[in-house]
């Protein structure tokens, strides 16, 4: 499994956690884990992943990346070059 479908799979059950829970706005929650939880470099891979189409995030998901703030190109860069060492 690639690094995008293991963040698409993981973001994917965090999706379906707030969609069992009856969340009043599971984009929100889900975004909301994401900036929480996840590290800059997570974050910037799944935005870019969503930036390039989003194939297979379920559509609360979707909806949830697009609410991340994305970060300036220098920072997303930065992280990205991290991941890669």
């Amino acid at each position: 499994m690639s690094p995008s479908n293991k963040l698409v799979y993981m973001a994917n059950q965090i999706g379906k956690y707030f969609s069992s829970q009856k969340h009043a706005d599971p984009a929100a929650g889900i975004a909301d884990h994401l900036r929480k939880f996840w590290d800059p470099a997570m974050r910037a891979k799944i935005i870019k992943h969503l930036e390039e189409g989003g194939a297979d995030l379920d559509p609360d998901v979707r909806q949830a990346v697009g609410l991340l703030q994305p970060a300036s190109r220098v920072e997303q860069a930065g992280a990205l070059e991290s991941v890669a060492k």
